[in-house]
């Protein structure tokens, strides 16, 4: 029985508007793999850039697996596109839009998976408001419910 993981980047959902995600797999190396499926892996500090036609993502933090080779947590990772996939992200980017990380997991084969958006950086204004609208919403979900005493 393999164990699923979801790891979410919930920083990401805060600081950006996602525009369109995409899910894409990642080239690991063995020791790589287990640690992922460990849980022993972060991405709250992770962007995807372009190099040689190529989307790479870093800043992806996997610890050491206790028992393999040691491997260099912080390296680059080649992500796996399709080539018409690629070619429309890199035109995107030119319009001052960013390529973040928001989610690790396993799919229904066990493939490790990374699910990216193309993202806008939000304003202070924005990220006032969704705090503002979601303290509403948890208020009114405690009314409802009957739990809500002042």
């Amino acid at each position: 029985m393999k164990k699923d993981i979801n790891i979410v980047n919930k920083k990401a959902k805060h600081e950006y508007e996602f525009l369109q995600t995409y899910v894409c797999g990642v080239k690991l190396i063995g020791c790589e793999v287990k640690s992922v499926r460990l849980g022993k892996v972060s991405i709250s500090e992770g962007y995807c850039y372009f190099n040689n036609n190529e989307l790479f993502i870093k800043g992806m933090n996997i610890s050491d697996y206790g028992y393999g080779t040691v491997h260099d947590n912080t390296s680059d990772r080649k992500l796996l596109l399709k080539r018409k996939e690629l070619n429309k992200l890199e035109k995107e980017l030119v319009k001052g839009l960013t390529i973040v990380p928001y989610r690790v997991f396993t799919n229904e084969r066990g493939l490790i998976k990374i699910e990216i958006s193309l993202s806008r950086g939000k304003k202070n204004y924005d990220k006032r408001n969704d705090l503002k609208s979601r303290d509403i919403d948890r208020d009114s979900k405690r009314e409802i419910s009957g739990r809500f005493t002042k």
